[in-house]
Formats: C-alpha cells, sequence, structure tokens
C-alpha cells in the first residue's frame, strides 16, 4: 500500500457531490460518481483520508419520462438517518447577513483490507435555521445565485471547520471542482496570525490541490461583488487574493481555486491542454480519471475474473491477462448481462429487445454539448442501415431542471419513436442512476459517446463499459484520446483534435456521417458475422482499457504527483 509521512497522513477530499452508494442520492453525474471511485480506492489502497460533501436532502430529483411532456421532476427527501450517523459536533458559520449553524453526518467507506475512508455530510436544515438557510444543503446545484454561494460557503468554510471540529489535521486539502474553493479563504484566514508562518498565501497554496473538471464555460461559478459582500464573511481578505476575479469584477471559483493551490491538474491530457489555453497563467498537469474497476465490474465478470485472473481485486493492472480468458466464457458473461439489461428493458418499458441483435447503448446527463441526438442526425441513413443489420439503442440520461436545451432534446429523442425504421427498437429508460448504469453499461454491445470536441474533460462511462467488454465507439475527446486503438479498443468518431484547439463550429454533419460509415461498414458487419474477431475487442477492452483507466492507478497518480509532490 502507499502511504504518506508518519504524521503527516491525511488527504481531506471536498467534493459538492459524491456518489459512493446507489442509497445515497447526494450526486448528479460524472463528478459525483468519480468522487465516489475515489473515496473507495483510498480506502481499498490503505490511504489515510476524509471526505467532505453537503447532505442534499432531496438529493438531485427523481426522474420520469413522458413521451408528450419529456421529462418530468420531483423532489423527495431521502431516509438518510437510517444510512448516516449523526456527529455530536455542530458549528458555525458567520456570513455578512446570517449565522449559519451546521450539522454533521457521517458515513464510512470500507476497503477490501479493511481500510476505512470516512466522509462527511454536511447539513443545515434543521430548526436552529431559519427557513431559508434551511434550505441551502436541500437541493444540489440550485439555480439562485444567494442560495449556490450559501452552499458553497458551507461547503468550503463549513467543510474547514467541521474537520476541525471532528478532530481530523488535513496535510492535504483536494478540492474536487472549484465549489469548495472557499475553504483556502478559511484556511488563508487562520493561518495569517501565525508569525511562524512567513508567506500565509504561499503556505496555503502549499497544502491545497485543485482538480478542474470542465472546459464548459458554465461548469465555472461566478459571483458578483454585491452578493459576495452581503453574504460572506471575509470579502475583503478575498480581494487580497490575485487573480480570483474576471475582468467583469465577478469572482470566479476556478480562478479563485486556481490561485490558491500550488498542484492543479485537468482529468485528461487533452482536457489538461484546454485548461492551459483558459488559464494561460497557471500551471496544470494531468491526472487521467479512472472508475473503480471492482465496483463496476458486473458479477457475471467479477466470475470470470475471479476464475482466470487471481489477484484483480487488489491490483487491476492484472486485467491485462483478459486476453487469456477464453472467448467462449467472454460471450457467456456478457450474454448474461444482456439478459438482465433485458428483462429490465421489458418490465419497465414493456418492449422486448431481442439477445441477438446488437445493442448500442448511451447514458449521461442530457446536456447540448454532449450531442445525445448525433446518431438521430439524419434518420433516413440511419433507416438504410437497419435494412441490412437491426439495431436496438437503449438511451437513459438526466437534463438538469433548469436546462431547458436539454430537456427539449430529451422531448425531441422521444417522438422519434414513429420516425424509425421498424428493424430499429428504441427504448429510453428513467431515472438514471448507479443502480441504473449498473444495468446498461455492461448490458449493452456497444457504448456510445458523442460530445462536441473539446468539451468532454475526461468521459468515464466508457471506462465501466470497457471493465465489462464492452468496447467503445466514441468521438476522439477526453480520455478516448488516450483510450482508443482504432479497431483494437474500440472505434473513434470523427477527426483527432485539432493541434491548435481550435474546432470548426458546425461538425454535426461531418460527425454523423462518420458515425454511420463505422456502423455501417465495420461493427455491424463484424457483430452479425465475424463474432470471433468481436470477442476479440471485447476482451481488448478489458486488457487494455480495463487494466489502466482505474481509480487505483488515478489515486496513485495523485498521491505521487499531488500529495507528495
Amino acid at each position: 500500500m502507499l502511504r504518506l509521512k508518519d504524521g503527516e497522513n491525511l488527504v481531506a477530499y471536498f467534493s459538492m457531490e459524491i456518489g459512493i452508494d446507489p442509497q445515497i442520492p447526494t450526486y448528479a453525474g460524472g463528478l459525483g460518481v468519480l468522487a465516489g471511485d475515489t473515496l473507495r480506492s483510498m480506502a481499498d489502497l490503505g490511504i489515510p483520508a476524509v471526505g467532505v460533501t453537503l447532505l442534499s436532502e432531496d438529493g438531485y430529483f427523481n426522474q420520469t419520462i413522458n413521451e408528450e411532456k419529456g421529462q418530468i421532476e420531483s423532489f423527495e427527501r431521502w431516509p438518510f438517518d437510517r444510512y448516516l450517523d449523526r456527529l455530536p459536533q455542530e458549528i458555525t458559520i458567520q456570513t455578512g447577513k446570517y449565522n449559519i449553524f451546521v450539522r454533521i453526518w457521517r458515513y464510512t467507506v470500507t476497503g477490501i483490507h479493511g481500510g476505512k475512508v470516512p466522509i462527511l455530510f454536511l447539513d443545515t436544515d434543521y430548526d436552529k435555521n431559519d427557513a431559508q438557510l434551511r434550505k441551502i444543503t436541500q437541493r444540489l446545484y440550485p439555480v439562485n445565485k444567494v442560495l449556490r454561494l450559501l452552499q458553497e460557503v458551507v461547503l468550503g468554510v463549513g467543510g474547514y471547520k467541521a474537520l476541525e471540529a471532528v478532530g481530523y489535521k488535513p496535510t492535504v486539502y483536494h478540492l474536487n471542482e472549484g465549489h469548495s474553493a472557499f475553504l483556502t479563504l478559511e484556511f488563508l484566514d487562520r493561518v495569517r496570525s501565525n508569525t511562524a508562518i512567513e508567506d500565509p498565501y504561499e503556505y496555503v497554496r502549499s497544502k491545497c490541490v485543485f482538480t478542474t473538471h470542465t472546459p464548459v464555460p458554465a461548469g465555472h461559478d461566478t459571483f458578483d461583488p454585491g452578493i459576495l459582500e452581503d453574504n460572506l464573511e471575509g470579502y475583503d481578505l478575498l480581494k487580497t487574493i490575485p487573480n480570483a476575479f474576471d475582468d467583469d469584477g465577478k469572482l470566479n471559483m476556478t480562478k479563485l481555486a486556481l490561485s490558491m493551490s500550488n498542484k492543479v491538474n485537468g482529468v485528461a491530457k487533452e482536457h489538461a491542454a484546454v485548461s492551459r489555453k483558459m488559464f494561460p497563467h497557471h500551471t496544470i498537469s494531468a491526472i487521467t480519471n479512472g472508475v473503480h474497476h471492482t465496483f463496476w465490474t458486473s458479477p457475471p465478470f467479477q466470475e470470470i475474473f475471479n476464475e482466470y485472473i487471481p489477484g484483480w481485486y487488489d491490483d487491476p493492472f492484472a486485467l491485462r491477462s483478459a486476453l487469456n480468458i477464453p472467448d467462449y466464457r467472454i460471450r457467456q458473461a456478457h450474454c448474461q448481462n444482456k439478459k438482465i439489461l433485458n428483462k429490465y428493458i421489458k418490465d419497465h418499458t414493456l418492449v422486448e429487445f431481442d439477445e441477438k441483435t446488437i445493442t448500442i447503448g448511451f447514458a449521461r446527463r442530457i446536456t447540448k454539448y454532449k450531442r445525445p441526438d448525433l446518431i438521430f442526425y439524419d434518420l433516413e441513413k440511419l433507416n438504410y442501415i437497419a435494412k441490412r443489420f437491426p439495431i436496438q439503442i437503449v438511451f437513459a440520461g438526466k437534463a438538469h431542471p433548469e436546462d431547458k436545451v436539454g430537456k427539449s432534446i430529451i422531448k425531441e429523442i422521444l417522438n422519434l419513436n414513429g420516425k424509425l425504421s421498424s428493424r430499429i427498437k428504441f427504448v429510453f429508460l428513467e431515472g438514471y442512476d448507479i443502480n441504473l448504469a449498473k444495468k446498461i453499461i455492461p448490458g449493452v454491445d456497444v457504448w456510445l459517446n458523442t460530445p462536441k470536441r473539446p468539451l468532454e474533460a475526461s468521459g468515464t462511462s466508457g471506462m465501466k463499459a470497457a471493465i465489462n467488454g464492452v468496447p467503445h465507439l466514441s468521438v476522439l475527446d477526453g480520455w478516448w484520446i488516450e483510450g482508443y486503438i482504432e479497431g483494437t479498443t474500440g472505434w473513434s468518431i470523427g477527426p483527432k483534435p485539432s493541434p491548435d484547439g481550435y474546432e470548426k463550429e458546425d461538425v454535426d454533419a461531418d460527425d454523423s456521417d462518420d458515425l454511420y460509415f463505422k456502423l455501417r461498414e465495420v461493427i455491424l458487419p463484424m457483430y452479425y458475422h465475424n463474432k470471433a474477431q468481436f470477442t476479440k475487442i471485447q476482451k481488448q477492452a478489458i486488457a487494455l482499457n480495463g487494466s489502466y483507466f482505474n481509480s487505483h492507478r488515478m489515486v496513485q497518480q495523485y498521491i505521487l504527483k499531488s500529495y507528495l509532490g
């Protein structure tokens, strides 16, 4: 196991959302699921760490799908006291207008060798706070700017104070995205009075690690000076931090985190390059994301890995030996996964998928830049392909309740059924979450990803697919630039990224043409007429992608490059 120095052995990992347990709905998507995988790997590897997040009493939201109305959201308080332990400590945060009282709850992740990583969940929804303040931790990512700011104050300032109250003494503070950047402000305020510290700003920077996740401008929170003055204690101190504000005077949480962290990384090599162009005055390295290999490996594949790859639980790099697994066992395990998915589809939609027909899967947050509708760009071409090869397509994913464009895309996709060939079966499964992901990802034959370059920071669903022997068909962006070997681990869509970082605005027609070409001329003929070659690609996806793109490797890189560096 990798260990930090004796006496300096605690990483505090801050994330607005953490997807650690299917029964704990405090995550919206990839950012939270990545955080959960990170903490699982830290527990497995025996890394002394503690997670900090918000409780989110109503979770993200419950999604139902209606063909006429599209996505319908509902909110329901989840029974967090069944899964979390209430700690006796409470903290108070002073803001410009309020005193916010915060409860602390704990969940403990236990690794395969007994290593334990606690996660602190912060909660303002109780009777010490007035009605408005109780809403702070009610839902993830509120649109209301004051509530959003106060959430980030509770996460950052409150998280720092909660660690102190419970008795943790971190030596590394890891900010997973900019939402928790206010912890640096609280930290700075504490160390300013210590005369033994010559440069308080540099001291804080030396203890902070920042992971930025998105090249999409909407992913970088900003706040007007007026809101900050009214709702943030320490606004004057904040103004002393260089380069934290945009040219229009707004605080940029990403820039605050960048300015107060000595170690900064993007989540894939291409994403780090894009981030360096966005923030040219900062050194931004790359640590490519990974997924927790045992959590995301389906039971049928766990069974054959246990038989043919002893030790894969401890060492995911051992999955390179998947090439030695007999073809029939790979097909057998995948067939089991496909039956599980097909049963779920029939039970929830009454649509019957055929086990012998190729199934293409697409499931992720539904938003414009991810282009979920690219496969439907030219229905005439798609229907023509289906004349030769029957196709099944399964979709899932949530649009943010305030993302009108994302919700309209869902509605448009739902209205396609009457326009598709009778040889194309299509379903949209509602309520995409960890549990559903564990059915869809291993149960399809090809995993589809179609973001607009270069807006996919990393993407991890394709990594989960690879571990389960599901080849990836994806635009060359994020992790796939590093993971794809054409026709070996999967297939690419469109050209490689432009060397100068500038992409054509309108690429949908070209990318869809390439997608249709790969389906028509390469993937579908292979699936239906050359099973041996398709199975070979399944095994290579496990051996080459699954063995590397996992959170054990990722955490080890964080230790060596960021925590100890």
